[in-house]
């Protein structure tokens, strides 16, 4: 039998495992449940592939990232393992046909969404399943102590009355100890293992600034730190704005965000990986499963609304163990307006009712249809035609996501669909009226197997690539077909999707658990709280106060953080004090200065000598601040 090593250096080509990967493989091989807390980038897809490939069967995979999903399957089939996927959004008999060949032994990973646990068909299979191990991704998702909780999570016990003597492996980036507990108990694991990686990062260095002008200070940052970076937005509008500006500064810098067509996400991405970009400004959609080793610094414009997030987003920077830099900009301004959203996060239940009906009718959803259902659907233009609050508008579907009603898909691609619904007779009539269509007719035929029984997914580009034309020339031919009525042409969809999971209610019947919701507000607030006490820490290192908050006590200081730097600078003596004090009121006199002009004007100055100084003058009233952040004194 080959050792975990052969296979890590067979089939994925390292030489050794990573710090912890080895001990939860051998964990699994001996057949026990498992907890793994690995960092963003900690290779935790290792821990479960390498040991299903040493035991007979197949490893059910459970994930709620779809992208996530897609990327996997296709880097298994790269290295000759079949794996498949099913999703939300695939059709039955695609189902069925992957079930299939999960059941006869030809699939040794099988992706699925937590929401496909609960379908009749799979658990119709689950019998027959040769499942040797489950593994959980993102498996804070079961808790409600957590900061992404999917109540379909809590069904992933019911799969193992299936497979009783299965290890489940359960994995996370970042989970304090009570949500640590709460996966264990969820999972119904026994006698659990777990393994956690210290959250300590030595080479990265974590910096908080409170800031009025945030875009002169992100200037100032990627001047001085070389390498590509990330800095991350709140909102879909200031990506672009902000990336704009960069770019008006000499800065190379492109945007991404869920709204974006997949085409162009997918291309911006490719060139940012590829340094072809340096800068990528963008929503917190865009990170997930990227492992890009030489990130050298992540800026957070906006504030995230939990230290699990800010960690997960900040650790994207400096994979390779090189020096790197997370920098979290804010001002109080902002956290009083996070708090004052709390109120439109978190709906009630007539606002919530008043979102369904909302969206049902710009869906034009009768009652009783739609089950399984995907819609395009744009969350902003739905909340100005029904003029909601765009906040509240958007808080309210994933509450109802979370009740299992509805699921919006941001970034999901759902590949064209054709079906022949005429017979061979009149198909061949069609052909000999229509000569310019037979081609394309005949390669279909050809290619898709089952295309005059059901709906199949067809790829423009994998037809153009037979027939030698372009891609927008192929659509143009099967919309025609679908015209003449011979064939039924669904083209591939890019946009957000939202999906009924069950069939559409009456809204005044729609049932949400508020106690629940009112816990998940608590919650909140208390995270909230959290990330509030770390951006206005003066006095402990950065790095012990994150890996306190995941349970972690043990941990010196890091000595590279903004805190740690400021311990070790020396105290200004009297006359360094009077000597840059004396300069600063002479520049500021000759005209006013944002404080990143001053600093370019005092270059031997060190940053925090120079702002404790400018402090005491303004304290003393010698220096002033207007509403655009410049400086100026008394002339």
């Amino acid at each position: 039998m080959s050792t975990p090593v052969a296979i890590l250096q067979q089939y994925w080509g390292y030489q050794q495992f990573r710090p912890l990967q080895e001990d939860i493989v051998n964990a699994i091989l001996k057949g026990q449940d498992t907890l793994a807390l690995l960092p963003t980038g900690g290779g935790k897809s290792i821990c479960f592939q390498v040991p299903a490939m040493m035991k007979p069967g197949l490893c059910l995979v459970i994930t709620p990232l779809i992208a996530l999903m897609k990327d996997q399957v296709v880097n298994l089939k790269r290295r000759g393992i079949t794996a498949y996927s099913i999703y939300s959004g695939m059709q039955y008999k695609e189902v069925e046909r992957v079930l299939e060949a999960a059941r006869r032994g030809g699939c040794k990973f099988l992706y699925v969404s937590p929401e496909r646990l609960q379908s009749k068909l799979f658990q119709t299979y689950c019998d027959g399943l040769p499942v040797n191990m489950i593994a959980v991704d993102e498996a804070h998702c079961i808790s409600q102590w957590g900061y992404d909780f999917r109540p379909a999570y809590l069904e992933i016990a019911e799969i193992r009355s299936f497979f009783p003597n299965t290890p489940v492996l359960a994995l996370t980036a970042s989970a304090t100890p009570k949500v640590q507990t709460d996966i264990c108990d969820k999972l119904l694991m026994k006698d659990a293992q777990v393994f956690t990686k210290s959250f300590a990062r030595a080479n990265l260095s974590y910096s908080v600034l409170e800031e009025a002008t945030k875009i002169d200070k992100i200037k100032y940052l990627l001047e001085r730190v070389p390498g590509c970076g990330i800095v991350y937005c709140r909102n879909r509008k200031k990506t672009k704005e902000i990336a704009s500006l960069l770019a008006l500064q000499g800065i190379p810098a492109s945007y991404y965000h869920a709204g974006l067509p997949q085409a162009e996400r997918a291309a911006r991405q490719e060139a940012w990986i590829n340094n072809e970009t340096r800068i990528m400004v963008c929503t917190n959609a865009f990170g997930m499963g990227i492992d890009k080793p030489d990130v050298r610094i992540v800026v957070h414009y906006d504030m995230p609304d939990s230290l699990e997030a800010y960690y997960q987003e900040a650790g994207r920077a400096g994979r390779d163990e090189q020096k790197a830099y997370a920098v979290l900009l804010y001002n109080e301004d902002e956290l009083a307006d996070m708090l004052e959203r709390i109120a439109m996060q978190f709906p009630t239940l007539e606002q919530i009712r008043e979102v369904y009906q909302a969206i049902v009718n710009y869906l034009q959803v009768p009652i009783g249809s739609a089950e399984g259902m995907y819609f395009d659907f744009d969350i902003n233009d739905f909340a100005r035609v029904f003029q909601l609050n765009l906040t509240m508008a958007y808080s309210a579907v994933r509450l109802l996501e979370q009740e299992g009603v509805l699921q919006l898909s941001e970034s999901v691609f759902l590949p064209s669909r054709a079906e022949f619904v005429t017979d061979k007779a009149s198909l061949y009539e069609f052909e000999n009226a229509y000569p310019a269509l037979e081609e394309i007719i005949k390669t279909l035929l050809r290619t898709y197997e089952g295309i005059f029984d059901n709906a199949v997914p067809v790829y423009e580009r994998q037809i153009g690539r037979i027939m030698l034309m372009e891609d927008d020339d192929i659509a143009a031919q099967l919309q025609q077909l679908h015209n003449y009525g011979v064939l039924r042409y669904q083209p591939r969809r890019d946009q957000p999707q939202l999906c009924f999971l069950h069939e559409r209610a009456s809204a005044q019947y729609l049932r949400v658990n508020m106690a629940r919701v009112e816990v998940r507000k608590k919650v909140y607030a208390d995270r909230l709280d959290a990330m509030f006490a770390y951006a206005r820490n003066r006095d402990t290192c950065r790095t012990q106060q994150l890996v306190a908050y995941f349970g972690e006590n043990e941990c010196a200081p890091c000595g590279v953080c903004d805190i740690c730097l400021k311990k070790k600078s020396k105290p200004l003596d009297a006359a360094a004090f009077k000597r840059i004090s004396d300069t600063v009121i002479n520049y500021l006199k000759a005209e006013p200065l944002l404080f990143i002009a001053l600093q370019e004007k005092m270059q031997d100055v060190g940053r925090n000598d120079l702002m404790e100084v400018l402090q005491f003058l303004n304290e003393e009233g010698l220096v002033f601040r207007d509403e655009a952040g410049r400086l100026s004194a008394l002339r």
